[in-house]
């Protein structure tokens, strides 16, 4: 069956949101997609089309996530590292590679999905999702995701990581029991919903009273347990209290940013940028929430700004061109 090569750029979005559900990276989520459309390519000759064009790309990017990866692969949230700490803990970093990426929606999410595909697909890069899944075997995430997220069955699953059909099986068994401990309460409850007006209305207020740096309305908007993390800093908060002190304390620094709103792995998201010395505003975080019910439960800041930003089409320096001032979210 002849395949032009411009047939397999439309399928980008769809293996960049699996490569990076399995590698938890959207750096190395990109690395694996070039190196699939490049052994796709190679082997065009070779697609007989007895599975779909979308279907073969999937399992060659599988292989290469598997080759990517070794069995005590994973990257993680910081607030499952350790217990929180507070205002005048110390504060140590880790590599960029042990911690979760963002990504932007729009890089995982095609175009032509319909509603319930985007809600689905959005849901499943939730960094609680993602950050779960890195803590199986890479065998044991492979076959979870082609059955949980793309749909394969056992038998399609067998076949595209070239093993057993009783293999697939032990490795979902062993894979659903890992999950089921994880606390996913939270994405069980929200899988077939999208934000509320509440919610929405919700992120725009927090907008607002950061840019003020209205401490207490900030604090009003988060949950009793709400977590506030830095990665690649190790120290977390917990508690509207803590997150306040540390607000109006060491990161008093914030005081006059601006945001830019933008949507990261399915959740409400700001490009954040601190006040310059000089006058003007740099780049300083990505922020991701974390909303339950009417609250915001986490507050991720993402500081890695140098890679980050590039990555979500987002400036280092904010000029007046850049900003949306209302939350809107990625089209139904």
């Amino acid at each position: 069956m002849a395949v032009d090569v411009e047939e397999l750029e439309p399928h980008r979005a769809a293996l960049t949101g699996h490569c990076y559900r399995m590698l938890g990276s959207s750096v190395d989520a990109d690395d694996a997609v070039q190196e699939t459309l490049v052994r796709a390519w190679r082997a065009l000759e070779r697609f007989d089309g007895r599975s779909s064009l979308k279907t073969w790309l999937m399992r060659i990017a599988t292989h290469v996530c598997l080759d990517t990866l070794s069995d005590n692969s994973r990257r993680m949230r910081v607030i499952d590292l350790g217990p929180s700490g507070d205002v005048d803990s110390l504060h140590e970093t880790r590599p960029a590679s042990a911690w979760i990426e963002p990504i932007a929606d729009s890089r995982v999410i095609p175009g032509g999905a319909d509603p319930a595909e985007q809600l689905m697909l959005r849901q499943s890069v939730r960094v609680a999702f993602v950050a779960a899944i890195q803590t199986l075997p890479p065998k044991q995430r492979a076959a979870l995701l082609l059955t949980e997220v793309l749909g394969w069955s056992a038998n399609e699953v067998a076949d595209g990581l070239d093993t057993s059909l009783a293999s697939v099986n032990s490795a979902l068994q062993r894979a659903r029991a890992t999950l089921a401990s994880k606390d996913l309460g939270e994405l069980r409850d929200e899988r077939d919903r999208d934000l509320t007006d509440t919610q929405r209305t919700l992120v725009d207020r927090y907008c607002a009273a950061f840019e003020r740096y209205d401490l207490d309305e900030l604090a009003s908007l988060l949950h009793e347990d709400a977590t506030l993390s830095m990665p690649p800093y190790t120290l977390w908060f917990r508690g509207p209290a803590t997150i306040r002190r540390w607000m109006e304390g060491p990161g008093s620094g914030c005081r006059g940013s601006r945001l830019v709103h933008t949507s990261a792995s399915g959740a409400p998201a700001f490009a954040q940028y601190r006040p310059t010395e000089g006058g003007g505003h740099a780049a300083w975080a990505l922020i991701v929430l974390d909303l339950r019910d009417e609250g915001i439960a986490g507050i991720t800041s993402f500081l890695d700004v140098q890679t980050v930003f590039p990555s979500f089409g987002m400036p280092l320096v904010l000029d007046g061109s850049v900003g949306r001032r209302t939350f809107s979210p990625p089209d139904r």
